[in-house]
């Protein structure tokens, strides 16, 4: 059973790094159920597993995972960093755009000089 837990996480990661590389953002909110579901299984299921019984080849799936869990997790980073930069950019312009037309509005409403 921990062997299944585990193949469904290494398939939603795989399904989520290659979604998030070809910006395909759509299923994230599926994909963090997903992985948190998975969480939720592996770590009721290590608690009751002793450790010396988990075998080389789980040994090794969970090394995978960790890799792959790291790769997932810098992809991540670097969208929410496109997101920030972006978000930082479009405040700007707005902030900008409000300034100009506040300046504008008080200059044509006779608030220099009138």
């Amino acid at each position: 059973m921990l062997m299944k837990s585990l193949e469904r996480l290494e398939e939603t990661l795989d399904l989520e790094t290659a979604a998030l590389l070809s910006r395909d953002l759509k299923n994230l909110d599926e994909f963090n159920r997903r992985k948190s579901q998975s969480l939720l299984e592996i770590s009721r299921m290590v608690k009751t597993v002793e450790t010396i019984a988990i075998d080389g080849i789980a040994a090794k799936k969970f090394e995978r995972i960790k890799v792959k869990l790291e790769r997932n997790q810098d992809i991540l980073e670097r969208h929410m960093r496109a997101v920030q930069e972006i978000s930082t950019l479009i405040s700007g312009a707005i902030q900008a755009a409000e300034s100009d037309s506040t300046y504008s509005a008080h200059v044509v409403h006779g608030g220099f000089g009138a």
